[in-house]
């Protein structure tokens, strides 16, 4: 992981630019403390904190070729990994300076400008500049997995950054670059700003496939999440996998663990650097995913590290935390907390990159509320919708609670390879009410069908539990008590007059709100970039329409989906184990 400040057209003199860039970049130092680069021109102040991951001995950014103008070179800041880069290396003739898997993408602009986005395996955001020509581009990945902010500034000027506290102070209004999006001058010159690069048809339910057994889907389903998954192991220094005990954390653990002794960077021809797989989990005293996360770190073999916090040590850390989430959503502060303190944890004990389980959820299903969809249009459209919200959520959660402390998160649910297969099969074999399991409906299914036999199946077979439901329900009861002494029934009543946009329905929202404006000191340009809006156990607006009992509240907890989350029936199933059968 690594942090970027690029300012195209900055209308400064070169040393004024360079200010200007030292000081942005330095706020998004802690993602990439492993070295700092700049390179200053008339017209572009190109910045780069680097996290070392690939290439460690060099690598440093901004990454450079020559041109054919003698002096000019192309620039290139980029935040992200390219997994398939040793076969773009291949295919590329290149003078390549570097070990880096993201210098690639400087002969791939040279063969066919924008559209090597096509051709990119990976998370990315980054911005190349051609010093000869004057073009440049700026892009993110398919997922947003990979944050990435821009905003105009005084005298025309364009500025790109990894998070929005580096942009606020020079830019007029800061946004979001939108994900599978790609922006150049062109685009700013006709006033259209970024273009969709990404699109796909499995969007569209027609286009969906509804002969295929579920026995097919399901081996599908295996090969391409083990392939993703070991392509994303790729990596020079240590490694670890996040294990919170739930489903999607413990297939990736279980894959990874089958690959650990080798190096996946050779052809599994050489021994793995590292190869004792570490697995991290973090919950208070006694949470259950505490529970889970040992019981399959003991069943695959991982070298389990299980953290503990308390609920002070978490409340104490929500200043920090909203400053480095630059969120006030409820639901990402609660998850984040605890991935925040376990970061640290993590950096601690010399690890740099972890694998995560994020998008699994999205991409099945898997939140309580799916089990209320009416039927498999509706259920297929809220996946979509739900990949598309990704970058405002669960990959912004994952990306920059670890990036707070200098760990790259990565996702293999979300490589693209393995989302076209995901998202390509019929939702007929993803609804929850297609699944059994001990004469209830289950979700996510057909993924547990298909990795039956690497997990134990009292995890295997366990109900959904949001990560800030499963460190301890004690945490959220806490900060439902902290926001109600802080914030009292007259601030609630004025909450619309205080906050017209994104009017806060809790009083924990409000009291987040309140933090986000003392970190980011009441800057509307920092928190426009904040989504907004109800939600039920991590529902889209669309989706509360579905049942009653959602539109008469307003808790984001998997425990909110009334008689689906049921601690006692879902303990009893896991005592037992799981038998699952399609209907």
């Amino acid at each position: 992981m690594c942090g970027i400040f690029v300012w195209l057209n900055h209308g400064k003199s070169q040393d004024e630019a360079r200010a200007t860039a030292l000081r942005q970049a330095k706020l998004v130092r802690h993602r990439g403390p492993d070295w700092s680069g700049l390179v200053v021109d008339d017209t572009t102040a190109m910045a780069h904190e680097r996290l070392a991951i690939v290439g460690v001995y060099g690598g440093e950014q901004p990454l450079r070729a020559p041109t054919d103008t003698e002096g000019k070179e192309l620039l290139l800041a980029v935040n992200g990994e390219i997994y398939d880069h040793q076969e773009l290396r291949a295919q590329y003739d290149f003078d390549y300076q570097t070990e880096s898997d993201c210098e690639v993408i400087l002969p791939m602009w040279q063969a066919k400008k924008e559209a090597l986005l096509d051709e990119l395996k990976g998370m990315f955001a980054f911005v190349l500049k051609d010093q000869a020509t004057g073009e440049w581009m700026a892009a993110r990945d398919p997922i947003g997995i990979i944050p990435m902010y821009y905003g105009t500034t005084e005298g025309g000027g364009l500025a790109f950054a990894s998070e929005v506290k580096a942009l606020v102070d020079v830019c007029e209004e800061v946004k979001s670059f939108p994900p599978g999006s790609v922006l150049t001058q062109a685009d700013v010159d006709a006033g259209t700003g970024p273009r969709k690069w990404y699109d796909r048809d499995w969007k569209d339910l027609a286009t969906l496939d509804d002969s295929e057994t579920f026995q097919a889907a399901a081996q599908k389903l295996n090969d391409a999440l083990t392939s993703a998954i070991k392509s994303h192991m790729m990596c020079d220094v240590p490694y670890g996998v996040l294990l919170s005990g739930g489903l999607d954390s413990s297939i990736v653990a279980a894959v990874a663990a089958r690959f650990a002794k080798k190096r996946v960077e050779s052809g599994d021809k050489q021994d793995a650097w590292w190869p004792r797989l570490h697995s991290f989990a973090i919950g208070l005293e006694g949470s259950p995913d505490l529970e889970k996360a040992q019981l399959v770190a003991d069943a695959i073999g991982t070298q389990h590290h299980g953290f503990t916090f308390t609920i002070q040590e978490g409340l104490d850390a929500l200043r920090d935390v909203i400053w480095h989430i630059e969120s006030f959503d409820v639901t990402t502060i609660r998850a984040s907390t605890p991935m925040y303190l376990m970061s640290r944890r993590i950096k601690a004990m010399g690890v740099k990159m972890v694998l995560s389980g994020e998008g699994s959820d999205e991409i099945f299903g898997g939140y309580l509320y799916f089990h209320k969809a009416p039927d498999v249009e509706a259920f297929h459209e809220e996946t979509v919708r739900k990949l598309g919200d990704l970058h405002l959520y669960d990959c912004l959660r994952a990306n920059k609670s670890m990036s707070a402390w200098g760990v790259e998160a990565r996702v293999p649910f979300l490589d693209t390879a393995f989302i076209d297969v995901a998202m390509g099969i019929h939702p007929q074999h993803k609804m929850t009410s297609a699944w059994q399991h001990k004469g209830r409906p289950i979700e996510k299914g057909l993924l547990r069908k298909a990795f039956e036999g690497y997990l134990p199946d009292e995890v295997l077979w366990r109900q959904k539990e949001q990560f800030s439901d499963g460190v301890g329900y004690g945490w959220i009861d806490a900060l439902k008590d902290t926001a109600e002494a802080a914030v009292s029934d007259d601030d609630m009543k004025r909450a619309g007059e205080k906050y017209p946009v994104g009017t806060p329905a809790t009083k924990e929202a409000y009291f987040y709100r309140t933090l986000f404006d003392e970190v980011f000191k009441g800057d509307e340009r920092a928190a426009s970039t904040v989504p907004t809006g109800k939600s039920v156990a991590c529902s889209s607006a669309v989706a509360i329409e579905w049942d009653k009992s959602f539109q008469e509240q307003a808790d984001p907890s998997g425990r909110a989906v009334l008689g689906v989350h049921d601690d006692a029936v879902a303990m009893d199933l896991q005592k037992e184990g799981g038998n699952s059968s399609e209907n």
